[in-house]
């Protein structure tokens, strides 16, 4: 098969071919239609995920095709279903996951991180009738590669983790597939958005999917403080991280109002450096920290339903112009560091 891999981080990408794999007990070969192109998948070819143990190494963690071939243990019925699968893959029988709680599983497997990715023909999901889910007609594949990452994380950071209601005030910082998708779901839940990015585009993009307010993320964090205070009326009710910064994570602390939630979803690496989180606030004004973990594959009913119903606008969230292939794919991603947010990028593994 055609696979994209690094030969060590930092090393520039490139578009090889290897081995198909084999499914062993438990698992499944998907045939990867379209894979999307994610900033994690920068953090792991910089060096800073820890779990990539062996090179080359095939990046990609969001992923939606169909079902080619299944290990023992697996229902062959799933052959020839258009599926997607969350980037954690849970193991699906410790206590966690019975508690469905899948997303934190301690004994997870990650695409693109600890096992080979999803930039390559075919990809291997393991703990197969855990971590499968099929794909509704009104959701088909070639869309549906980011809800393995940004959107679903996006979703459950949203509606489970900050509890967006109606008339809520919601705080977004970065305007990426994570922010941009976050942005788009508070909005169909009817509270109103300020999102901030330092790019212009990515501003637009925001405001394009109803965000009544976006600032420049290169103001200071005082500026940044009072503008949302003023447009909330006291602070935002529930802020969500989702560039992965120790500043921006400080930021969206101190423009809560009282007794607001925080969610941080924006990954941060040892790399990043310590957060300087402001207690005095969190404690004075009794604020709640939350982390978000991506969305176990139990819980997509409730995103795919609102994709299905046109709730939230997948193709809204799709960067301009058709996929990119993998060649292209491994050039934007060591770019990802410094570029601003084009919206999601899709790659077609067969280009």
């Amino acid at each position: 098969m055609r696979a994209l891999v690094y030969d060590a981080f930092r090393d520039p990408p490139r578009v090889t071919a290897l081995p198909d794999p084999q499914a062993p007990p438990g698992a499944a070969v998907v045939r990867v239609t379209r894979a999307g192109l994610c900033r994690s998948d920068w953090h792991g070819w910089m060096g800073h995920d820890s779990d990539i143990a062996s090179f080359p190494h095939v990046p990609g963690h969001e992923l939606a095709g169909v079902v080619e071939s299944v290990g023992d243990g697996v229902d062959p019925g799933w052959l020839g279903r258009a599926v997607t699968a969350p980037f954690v893959q849970a193991c699906g029988a410790c206590d966690t996951c019975r508690a469905g709680d899948g997303q934190v599983c301690p004994h997870q497997r990650q695409p693109g991180f600890t096992d080979p990715g999803c930039f390559a023909e075919r990809v291997l999901v393991h703990a197969a009738p855990t971590n499968l889910v099929e794909l509704p007609e009104a959701v088909p594949p070639t869309t549906a590669a980011g809800l393995g990452c940004r959107v679903a994380t996006a979703h459950r950071a949203v509606v489970a983790r900050g509890r967006v209601a109606e008339g809520d005030t919601v705080l977004v910082i970065g305007c990426g597939g994570v922010g941009l998708a976050a942005t788009s779901i508070a909005v169909a839940r009817g509270a109103r958005v300020c999102a901030v990015d330092p790019d212009p585009a990515s501003r637009d993009r925001a405001t394009a999917l109803g965000a009544e307010l976006t600032l420049d993320a290169a103001l200071s964090e005082a500026d940044l403080v009072d503008a949302v205070a003023t447009w909330s009326g006291g602070g935002a009710r529930v802020g969500i991280e989702a560039v992965g910064s120790p500043g921006a994570c400080r930021t969206g602390l101190l423009a809560l109002g009282r007794r607001g939630r925080h969610v941080q979803v924006g990954l941060l690496p040892p790399a990043a450096g310590p957060t300087d989180v402001p207690m005095e606030r969190v404690i004075g004004w009794e604020l709640d920290v939350l982390g978000s973990h991506g969305m176990a594959a139990r819980d997509y009913a409730t995103l795919l339903a609102d994709v299905a119903a046109g709730r939230l606008d997948l193709a809204a969230l799709l960067a301009p112009g058709d996929p990119v292939g993998l060649a292209e794919a491994g050039d934007l991603l060591t770019r990802m560091g410094g570029a601003g947010s084009r919206g999601m990028v899709l790659v077609d593994p067969s280009r």
